[in-house]
């Protein structure tokens, strides 16, 4: 699941990338407002880390931009402003959650990991497809029960798959939700770790629609 993370505390953004690209997920981080919506416009988030106190502007102006403008992606905002009146603000403008400075990563962490799953219309921390489980609080995955070991790498793929089940997923969408911007790779590589998953979940389970791309099944329906 790929994050932008808009801040310009560059040690603290430096800390909270590094903290939650350890949880599995893909940052992108800018530091200004500017670039920040040059890129949603332009690239595929699953969600939005936003400060509002931005050098080029109050984050609250950006997001609102992006609201009218049919920006519908999921926004957190992550802000040193305590106030009511700040919050509302953030809440008016279009944020779906709002954690203040000082925080602790964990939280910021379950409240980002809750927004996207909801944003794929799961109300459960644990999605299942079959007798295939993904923990989305802990990243953990299991199949009938039994842990299964993922790299980096393949548990993002998983991860989006698994959120997106039953629909069909297509090689530029993983591309784009999975992979930095700055190294997307050509569908070979998708279909090499494709491949490597199901070498571990079964080789039925990712099912592959010609030109169309990938979906996770349950195979007790699919039978």
């Amino acid at each position: 699941m790929k994050v932008l993370l808009v801040e310009d505390d560059g040690p603290l953004a430096e800390a909270l990338g590094a903290a939650l690209t350890d949880a599995g997920m893909l940052i992108e981080p800018t530091a200004s407002g500017a670039e920040a919506d040059f890129l949603v416009q332009t690239e595929r988030y699953d969600a939005v880390i936003l400060d509002l106190g931005l050098p080029d502007g109050d984050g609250t102006r950006w997001l609102a931009q992006w609201r009218e403008a049919g920006i519908d992606l999921p926004v957190l905002v992550l802000t040193a402003r305590e106030r009511w009146a700040d919050k509302a603000a953030g809440f008016s403008a279009g944020a779906d959650d709002y954690v203040t400075k000082p925080f602790e990563t964990a939280e910021v962490l379950f409240r980002l990991r809750a927004l996207m799953r909801r944003s794929h219309g799961h109300a459960h921390p644990i999605l299942r497809v079959g007798d295939l489980a993904f923990d989305t609080h802990t990243g953990s995955v299991t199949l009938a029960g039994r842990p299964i070991g993922l790299t980096a790498q393949e548990s993002r793929l998983l991860a989006y798959l698994v959120h997106a089940a039953p629909r069909v997923v297509s090689r530029a969408e993983l591309a784009e939700h999975v992979y930095d911007r700055d190294h997307e790779p050509d569908s070979n590589v998708i279909d090499v770790q494709i491949s490597r998953l199901r070498r571990k979940l079964g080789s039925q389970r990712i099912e592959t629609l010609r030109g169309q791309g990938y979906r996770l099944i349950d195979l007790d329906e699919a039978s």
